[in-house]
Parts: structure tokens; sequence; C-alpha cells
């Protein structure tokens, strides 16, 4: 399944379409966060590493078994080496709910849930803290809620709304 839709559109469909839509900056941020979820998802598992800063960390809030969270913090650069033997056709969906934007630095913010060869692996809530290079707008550091694929039908349901799939 491949999700047809650009960031600035899944924003702009859930926005009023008086004083609520988004700013230039923030289709800039969602463009950003789009091609951060494109390298994800792509087959060079090097593509990702020009859309993060690898000085940055992620913070996985892991709520996978309730009776026991954790909290995982990794290091960017960790994860891009990581990320090297990591499987083929992943996929995260992630519905932008907001974007903070002020001058070279940005908040989005959403549900979203991941896929590994179409089987759903986990769900949650996304919080990306992006920053404007040179390049354009990078991932710097994220966190990030894991549900467990059972408590992932509403989440996965209030995502899909949002977007059209091709089959």
């Amino acid at each position: 399944m491949k999700a047809i839709f650009t960031a600035a559109a899944a924003l702009l469909a859930a926005a009023p379409l008086a004083a609520n839509s988004p700013t230039p900056e923030a289709i800039a941020v969602m463009d950003g966060v789009g091609d951060f979820f494109d390298a994800l998802s792509n087959d060079d598992k090097t593509a990702l590493a020009r859309r993060m800063i690898p000085e940055g960390m992620i913070f996985i809030h892991d709520r996978r078994t309730p009776d026991a969270p954790r909290l995982a913090m990794v290091p960017v650069a960790n994860h891009l080496e990581n990320w090297l033997k990591s499987p083929d056709e992943v996929a995260e969906i992630m519905y932008i709910e907001s974007v903070q934007v002020d001058g070279d630095m940005a908040q989005a913010w959403g549900p979203y849930y991941f896929t590994i060869a179409g089987s759903l692996s986990h769900c949650g809530i996304n919080s990306l803290s992006m920053v404007k290079t040179a390049e354009g707008w990078k991932v710097a550091n994220t966190s990030f809620t894991m549900e467990s694929p059972e408590a992932c039908a509403d989440k996965v349901a209030e995502v899909n709304s949002h977007f059209e799939f091709e089959q």
C-alpha cells in the first residue's frame, strides 16, 4: 500500500480554509518531514542519514508492554549505523496534526504507524524536532511512543482517514 500525499496537503486537509492555513514556513517543514519518511522507506539505507542531524537524539517511549514501559535514548549516529542493517520494505505513515516554526527551528507532532513488509509493527505519536539547514529541513531530535499492534486500531484508522491510498 502506498500513501498518496504531501505533508502540506495533509495539514491543509485538516485545517479550515481561512486563518488556520499553514504558512509557507510550516509547509516547508512538512515537506522536510515528508522527505524524512521517504528516506526511511527508501531501499537505499544511506538515504536516512541525509535527512537527520547525526548529533541528535532519539527518545523512544516504549509502551508495548503496558506493565513495564521503558524509555530508550539512542544517539542518531548510532541509529543511522543500525539502520544500515534494518529490514527492507519499511514504511511509516504519519498524520501531521501540528507544526510550530520559529526561524530555523520547528516542531511537527502527530500520530503514526509503522509497517515492515506490509505488516503492522507498532504505532504511536511522533514529536519531530526539525532544524533548517542549507540542504533544507532535517530531523534533529525525535521522541515517539510505541504501542503494540493490538493497541493500534484507532491510530491506524485516524492516520488513514486523512489519506488516499493506491493498491
